[in-house]
């Protein structure tokens, strides 16, 4: 019997390396405003900063250490997620698609990293 794949990568790393990507390909295909430039160049900070901090959790030298950049990660999925939401994506049904599976997923991540903070107290 052969298991379907998981859409959503147990190694966590990886799934903030793909929020941060797929942020970018949303940003591409938004329509050119100067709101959405502005938006999208936060956007585009925040989540790639959701997917450094928790490397650098990680790569921690103390407790102390690993519980900050897991909040900062928590704190910029937050930050991502209004990004997400300030975007005008036009009238083009797909884009407004993506968008709210970028939302849902900073949401999700957000809650990880929320889960991660309650275990390490």
């Amino acid at each position: 019997m052969t298991q379907s794949p998981n859409p959503k990568p147990y190694d966590l790393e990886e799934r903030t390396y793909q929020f941060a990507r797929s942020c970018r390909e949303f940003v591409k295909k938004l329509p050119r405003t100067i709101c959405n430039m502005e938006d999208g160049k936060q956007l585009v900070r925040s989540s790639g900063s959701v997917a450094a901090n928790y490397i650098e959790a990680n790569e921690s030298i103390s407790r102390k250490d690993f519980a900050l950049r897991v909040k900062i990660a928590r704190k910029e999925a937050k930050e991502s997620r209004l990004w997400l939401r300030l975007c005008e994506v036009g009238e083009e049904r797909a884009s407004e698609d993506d968008r709210q599976k970028l939302i849902a997923e900073a949401v999700e991540l957000g809650k990880i990293f929320g889960s991660i903070l309650a275990k390490t107290k």
